[in-house]
């Protein structure tokens, strides 16, 4: 019987809101944030200085696509090694991923008890409470403690001392895929620069979305074992059912997936009176909501830090992609900038080709002096010492080893690392986005890099793994 139900209330999920899988974006990191690159063969360091894109809203809309979820984390992927197998480990200056390493403790040693999210799916009755929240089940165990106190204890270390702590700290596995080799993709990421106002004019006519209040974000944990980590996100509205069953329940509700992003772009957007800043381009705008954080330089003078705040459920599509499989780029020329170009180039079509992607992140103001963006971890990142992983296979906040290369040369990249964001594209056992900083030059070694890389994990001696 329980196993009827079960499978009853899968199947209504399914129908009523066609959930997709994705990984949990707390940011995402990054969310999210949900990203499928596309790479310039050369890494041009030098921004273009061209007007800001800009387009007239349009009141067109595509049809709504599935809502997304969670995978459920398994760490079973990860196989013991020694540390000899830590090719360039000693030629590193670990003192510079230190204080990553420090961020990323300030939040393992804390224990925190998440209560789960109870709710009646598919139907909402009106006077019930729904929980939303872009909380994440945390991982903050026991066993993260005694490595972040000896962390802790350590003032200023030299890399003989960080080499004598995360040996007598840490047992070290390497990463792997389901297929059991142990090379993946490595690309970059960046902390893009923009543009804006407080104020929308003409020459900042494109906004920045705070998290809309009807905006619903489920977790399924309480529904099912098997649903653990897994989360939908919608809005309530009014459930069309039967007489006899409106007569019991007139004020049931239903949660659909939320509006895209055509559905949000038109004039007057159903969004309108929720937006936290303009911007000149539309193309920043666009490439912000892949990268989930960025800086805005004000009109005004100073200077705004914005960042992830949550996402409208529907998965990321890659215009960059798109305009391969159309004819209009080439791999060679599908960088942010040569869509950038393309875009100056094909106004007309622009708006068409965003509305591709349905997906659309919204932010919030992050508050001032923060060291970096805030990953999905909670805590600021570390330009070139913070990856994106996928948590599925990899613990948010371990200490990582990477052997790569760099951005389109054969030039080795091996460095100590965190695991502290997530990323939408950040799939897989060997898989991590490369966290290169702030700024135009950051951005052309992000969009350049699509290395072929290893990566090791570093874990507490009682981490416990699933068998």
């Amino acid at each position: 019987m329980g196993n009827k139900l079960y499978n009853l209330l899968v199947l209504m999920l399914l129908v009523v809101l066609s959930i997709s899988c994705s990984k949990p974006n707390v940011k995402s990191s990054k969310p999210n944030l949900e990203l499928s690159k596309s790479v310039a063969k050369d890494c041009n360091c030098t921004a273009a200085q061209n007007a800001p894109v800009q387009l007239p809203p349009s009141n067109k809309t595509t049809d709504a696509i599935p809502i997304d979820s969670a995978d459920m984390a398994d760490y079973s992927l990860l196989k013991p090694v020694k540390w000899e197998e830590l090719d360039g480990l000693l030629e590193d200056d670990l003192t510079s991923a230190w204080g990553a390493w420090l961020q990323s403790c300030s939040t393992l040693i804390k224990q925190a008890v998440i209560k789960p999210l109870t709710v009646n799916l598919p139907i909402v009755k009106k006077n019930e409470t729904v929980l939303k929240s872009d909380v994440k089940p945390a991982n903050n165990k026991p066993q993260w403690q005694t490595a972040c106190v000896a962390a802790n204890s350590l003032k200023n270390p030299n890399d003989a001392a960080i080499i004598a702590y995360l040996t007598d700290q840490f047992d070290v596995y390497s990463a792997t895929n389901q297929d059991g080799t142990q090379t993946g993709l490595i690309t970059g990421y960046y902390e893009p620069l923009l543009k804006g106002s407080r104020k929308q004019s003409s020459q900042y006519p494109h906004p920045l979305y705070r998290e809309p209040a009807d905006l619903i974000t489920v977790e399924l944990a309480d529904v099912h074992p098997d649903l653990k980590f897994k989360r939908v996100r919608g809005k309530l509205v009014s459930s069309k059912l039967g007489q006899k069953a409106l007569d019991q329940k007139a004020n049931s509700q239903k949660l659909i997936p939320y509006l895209t992003r055509s559905e949000i772009e038109v004039n007057p957007s159903p969004l309108a009176g929720n937006e936290l800043v303009w911007i000149d381009d539309i193309i920043d705008v666009f490439f912000l909501q892949i990268q989930g954080s960025g800086l805005v330089n004000l009109d005004s003078g100073g200077q705004v830090h914005v960042g992830y705040a949550n996402q409208n459920g529907h998965a990321y599509q890659s215009i960059g992609k798109l305009l391969i499989q159309r004819g209009e780029l080439n791999s060679d020329q599908a960088s942010m900038q040569g869509i950038k170009n393309w875009a100056r180039n094909n106004l007309s079509q622009l708006r068409d080709l965003l509305n591709a992607n349905p997906s659309y992140v919204f932010f919030r103001e992050l508050p001032t002096g923060l060291s970096g963006p805030l990953g999905a971890q909670g805590v600021p990142i570390t330009a070139e010492r913070s990856m994106a992983i996928d948590p599925k296979y990899v613990p948010l906040g371990a200490p990582l080893f990477l052997s790569t290369t760099q951005p389109n040369s054969v030039t080795p990249l091996k460095r100590l690392m965190v695991a502290q964001d997530t990323g939408g594209a950040i799939k897989g056992g060997v898989r991590a986005d490369y966290f290169w900083g702030a700024g135009d030059d950051a951005g052309a070694k992000a969009g350049a890099m699509k290395q072929q890389g290893k990566i090791w994990v570093l874990l507490p001696k009682n981490f416990v793994l699933k068998p």
